[in-house]
């Protein structure tokens, strides 16, 4: 079934007569964008996070049944599809990959894309939370370069936008592709979508992503506390694993709880299983990843990005961060990025990862009952490491990574 042809799924915002909470579009499929959030105009709705799904819920006192909420949500309706019309590879200048989860084309765009005089919508980490802010300043984009692999917050980041193309600038907005759809729905009901015109997107091959709550209790697990956590970091090129504040929360050469869970699958959200954005359709302008399958393995190590044209406008922010171009083949590169083809699919693990959570309140936990042989061996490892027995990877890969 081609991306148009999938079924819409009903509304329930159009139900009459009732006075419970109930949601904007099919219970447990919410990802959380929140563009529902920012466009009430009484208030009345509010996003449930059991960690095991995400529901929009509206306050059937407050609605006023305009519908404004079903308009946005990208569940209901998702943004048009684009077909790629060129990918490459490359990565960007060694100061601005050193920095970066990858090859450095986010970054790199973000850096020129300010100096052009525009302003960027993205995420950071911010009082324990993955926020979306906006830079016009070099300084300002400090904190969006990294990947982050946990639920990210828009809330608010849709009405400043608006506000920003309305006040005539021009914004470049980075998210996940459920955010950049639910964004373009966002901006483009206002002005008859003239705002559009000024208004470029970026959408990041995704895996699927975990509810914040779970990072939260990893750290908790590993004691450490995300509210008091001031950069943070997810992998390093083809190394995984969490680093705050310059620590890794486990000896380099070892996984940690909440990389074992991530890279296995089993923490995201329910509606990830189930995502339409999986797809090599896609919503944004342009497309990031990593290049995964390369021919330049010689560059591997340093990172390699993935950049997928779907319009001008993606090929003009290519053009103008300076950026080292290479061909990539994109039936190898769909090959080796299996989110460009389905999403990820549902194991048996991942329901008994949650039925553990739910019952002890632990990540640690929860990744011991799923894999007992693999975590013991990782503990294990750990203890030999710490204990100077036997030799980790090295950890230096991580910027700024202080040994503790």
């Amino acid at each position: 079934m081609s991306t148009k042809e999938r079924p819409i799924l009903v509304h329930t915002v159009l139900e009459v007569g009732v006075m419970e909470p109930y949601t904007v579009c099919s219970p447990a499929q919410c990802a959380g964008c929140m563009a529902c959030v920012d466009v009430c105009p009484k208030s009345a709705i509010r996003i449930s996070d059991s960690v095991e799904h995400m529901d929009a819920l509206i306050d059937g006192s407050l609605c006023i049944r305009c519908g404004q909420c079903h308009q946005v949500c990208q569940v209901n309706h998702p943004a048009d599809f684009r077909r790629t019309i060129e990918s490459w590879q490359g990565w960007a200048s060694p100061d601005i990959r050193e920095g970066s989860s990858s090859g450095g084309f986010a970054s790199a765009i973000m850096r020129a894309f300010v100096a052009g005089g525009g302003t960027v919508a993205s995420c950071r980490l911010e009082d324990g939370d993955f926020r979306f802010a906006l830079a016009r300043t070099q300084e300002e984009l400090e904190g969006f370069a990294g990947s982050k692999y946990a639920k990210s917050n828009p809330s608010g980041i849709y009405r400043s936008v608006v506000r920003e193309l309305e006040d005539g600038s021009t914004v470049l907005f980075i998210g996940l592709p459920c955010q950049v759809s639910a964004i373009r729905n966002f901006v483009g009901r206002r002005k008859s979508g003239a705002l559009l015109e000024r208004f470029y997107t970026i959408d990041l091959i995704c895996h699927g992503t975990p509810s914040i709550k779970i990072l939260q209790q990893t750290l908790r697990d590993y004691s450490y506390d995300l509210n008091d956590v001031g950069r943070i970091w997810f992998r390093r090129n083809t190394e995984f694993g969490l680093c705050t504040d310059f620590r890794r929360l486990v000896p380099g050469g070892c996984t940690d709880a909440y990389t074992m869970a991530f890279l296995g699958g089993i923490c995201y959200t329910r509606n990830c299983h189930s995502c339409r954005y999986a797809t090599g359709e896609r919503v944004g302008d342009l497309t990031l990843g990593d290049s995964w399958g390369t021919n330049f393995t010689d560059e591997e190590s340093d990172g390699i990005s993935l950049a997928l044209v779907q319009t001008q406008k993606g090929r003009e922010l290519l053009d103008m961060a300076g950026l080292k171009l290479r061909e990539v083949d994109y039936a190898n590169a769909v090959a080796n990025n299996r989110q460009l083809r389905h999403p990820t699919e549902v194991t048996p693990e991942r329901g008994k990862f949650f039925s553990s959570y739910e019952r002890t309140g632990s990540v640690r936990k929860a990744i011991l009952a799923v894999w007992p042989k693999r975590v013991v061996k990782q503990r294990v490892k750990e203890v030999l490491v710490r204990m100077g027995l036997i030799s980790g990877d090295s950890d230096a890969s991580y910027p700024g990574y202080r040994p503790t």
